[in-house]
């Protein structure tokens, strides 16, 4: 698992339309809030979807850029975006090669934790969040004070 100040490894993925994103590439536009989660469509997975979306409109001007990763294919992930109107990035990592570089793994290697880890400019980790059935704690990183899009 990461800790606080560790670099964040730079990685590239498709998103739910099969572009590839590049952590590198999204950081120059500021600070990212990267959210592993384990899988579209489930109960707790949902409602941390849906808490990131209605924060959407104050994290525009101010927050962080808000992007979830789970081993899902593309096509699952434009499916959770649609049915719940969904305007942040959804990044497919099926071989869970970044899920693994981030510590999200789950025992033995099945499952994704649940974990949130808001990103400076500078590529390092400057919070994060572990709460496997709580929402909450994972939504406050994009509230964080030092989420303004001019920090670090």
């Amino acid at each position: 698992m990461l800790k606080i100040g560790d670099a964040a490894p730079d990685f590239e993925l498709p998103d739910q339309d099969g572009r590839l994103l590049r952590l590198s590439t999204l950081l120059a536009q500021g600070p990212l809030l990267l959210y592993f989660y384990p899988a579209d469509f489930t109960p707790v997975c949902t409602r941390e979807a849906c808490a990131f979306r209605d924060l959407q409109p104050s994290l525009t001007a101010s927050g962080p850029t808000v992007i979830g990763i789970s081993p899902q294919d593309s096509a699952s992930h434009a499916r959770f975006r649609e049915k719940h109107g969904l305007r942040f990035a959804l990044l497919a990592d099926p071989d869970k090669r970044v899920i693994r570089a981030y510590g999200c793994d789950g025992l033995l290697g099945f499952g994704v934790k649940r974990v949130s880890y808001l990103i400076g400019r500078d590529g390092r980790i400057m919070e994060i969040a572990r709460a496997a059935f709580r929402v909450t704690p994972h939504t406050a990183l994009a509230q964080h004070p030092l989420t303004t899009k001019n920090s670090r």
